[in-house]
Formats: C-alpha cells, sequence, structure tokens
C-alpha cells in the first residue's frame, strides 16, 4: 500500500498543472511524423513488435477501448461522487444524477469508437481489390469485401486508415482528462478509499503509457503514413470535439468536475 501511494503521489506530482495534458497531443503527432519517418527510411530495427501477434497488441492494443472503459468506469464514479459529497455541492439524489451524466462519457467514447471504425472499414472495402495469387502486384476484383477476400486465402489490398493510431490516441488523451480531477480532489490519506483511487489512478496511468508506447510501435513498423495521419487527426478531433468543445455546454455529459462546473463556460479548464 505504501509503495502505491507514493507512486500515485508521484504520477500526480507529474500531472500537476495540466502539463502533460496540453503537451499529449503534440507529442502523439510528433510521434506520428518521426516514427513513420524512421519506417520509410528504413530505419527501423526488428524486434518483436513488428509481429502482429505480440502480446502488448493482442492483450492490450485489439481490446483497448474495454481496458479504457472498464478503469474508466469506476474510476469517474468515485471521483464524481466524491467530489461532489465533500464539496456539499449537492444532496445524495443529485450527486448519484451527476455521477450518472459523468458516466455518459463512456457512452460517448464507445459511440464514437464504434462509429469510426465501421467507416474506416468501409473505406477500406470500398478503395480496396482481391488478389488471390499472393502477390500484392497482381490486382483482381474478385471479391466485394475484406472479409471474402480473406476467406478465400487472399491479400485486400485498400485505404486502411490505422485504427490502431485513431483509437490509441482517443484513448490516451480521455484517459488524461478524466484523472485531473485529482487535482481538486482531497480525500483521507488512510481511508479505503484513498487505496481504491489510486489503484484506479495508477492503472490508468499505466495504460496510458502503453497506448503512447503502442501507438509509437504502429508508427514505426505498419501503416502508410497518409494511414496514421489520418487515424491520429480522427482521434485528436474527436477529444477536441468533446473535451474542449461539446462539454462545456450545458446539454452535455461535462467536464470532470473540479476542472470546470458544468454550469459554467468561465471556469478556466486548463489548456
Amino acid at each position: 500500500m505504501e509503495r502505491l501511494e507514493r507512486c500515485g503521489r508521484w504520477l500526480r506530482a507529474a500531472l500537476a498543472g495540466g502539463r502533460v495534458r496540453r503537451r499529449l497531443p503534440w507529442l502523439l503527432l510528433a510521434i506520428g511524423v518521426l516514427g513513420s519517418a524512421l519506417k520509410d527510411g528504413d530505419l527501423v530495427p526488428e524486434t518483436p513488435l513488428r509481429n502482429k501477434r505480440n502480446p502488448l497488441n493482442v492483450y492490450f492494443v485489439k481490446v483497448a477501448w474495454a481496458w479504457t472503459f472498464w478503469l474508466l468506469l469506476p474510476f469517474i464514479s468515485v471521483t464524481t461522487y466524491q467530489f461532489a459529497k465533500s464539496k456539499l455541492l449537492y444532496g445524495r439524489m443529485k450527486s448519484i444524477l451527476t455521477v450518472l451524466r459523468r458516466l455518459s462519457a463512456l457512452l460517448v467514447g464507445t459511440a464514437v469508437w464504434y462509429a469510426c471504425t465501421r467507416v474506416f472499414m468501409y473505406i477500406e472495402n470500398l478503395t480496396g481489390t482481391c488478389s488471390t495469387s499472393g502477390k500484392v502486384n497482381e490486382r483482381h476484383r474478385l471479391f466485394d469485401n475484406k472479409q471474402e477476400c480473406h476467406q478465400h486465402n487472399g491479400i485486400w489490398n485498400g485505404f486502411d486508415i490505422s485504427g490502431h493510431c485513431f483509437l490509441l490516441s482517443y484513448c490516451a488523451l480521455m484517459i488524461m482528462e478524466e484523472v485531473a480531477v485529482l487535482e481538486g480532489l482531497s480525500i483521507d490519506q488512510n481511508s479505503r478509499l484513498r487505496v481504491v483511487i489510486d489503484a484506479l489512478f495508477v492503472s490508468l496511468c499505466f495504460l496510458t503509457m502503453i497506448w503512447v508506447f503502442m501507438f509509437l510501435s504502429t508508427a514505426l513498423y505498419f501503416h502508410d503514413f497518409s494511414q496514421k495521419l489520418i487515424g491520429a487527426l480522427i482521434g485528436l478531433s474527436a477529444w477536441y470535439g468533446t473535451y474542449r468543445s461539446w462539454y462545456l455546454k450545458p446539454f452535455s455529459p461535462g467536464l470532470p468536475l473540479p476542472n470546470i462546473p458544468l454550469s459554467s463556460k468561465k471556469y478556466g479548464y486548463s489548456r
């Protein structure tokens, strides 16, 4: 427990003032551009990360939204309720409604994830051709979509927008926005609730590190530059359109409470 507390304290200090939150979008863009330049210049060494079956990709990235969703769900619930309770902002019922309102950000995130991945698949099917010879240069439009092509041991060649760059950037930015709630939350040092929140916070921070690391891996080993850039820009646009635009308005899931009151647009949400 002592180590968890120390780790949580160190991470809170590192994230204080919104420095990481402000710089992360630019860091992700820089990683995408520089990683792609290294890949195109054949300057990337052979590592296990080149294999799509590596454990981080299989057990984390492939289910990135599930990891993000199920860790943010209890974190948002507990911190939002605790903040409302500690500041005596609302009664019990109003506090619960506030929690539900904030949790709707996860429903918005799920809708963004689902809609974007479906659009990416549609574009890849629309622009693709199938080669059953196994040679990429021999393209014949034998099948209507990627799934049918793969069922016949073919290779589908379409414009494959990087779902990894989209989702990893969106999840990392979303987590950074949500954990900022701790900057204004005071909890008894020795309470069990503090241990729970610290455990969730540390887990979310390490998950974000995995997302950024695997974003780098994608930039270095997979996709064309344009496919990665479009995927990353869509992820950043989804984050900006929600946390920096829509969530500032009254009819929205709202922002984490200590950063900006749900009823106000003037309180400076650290940018």
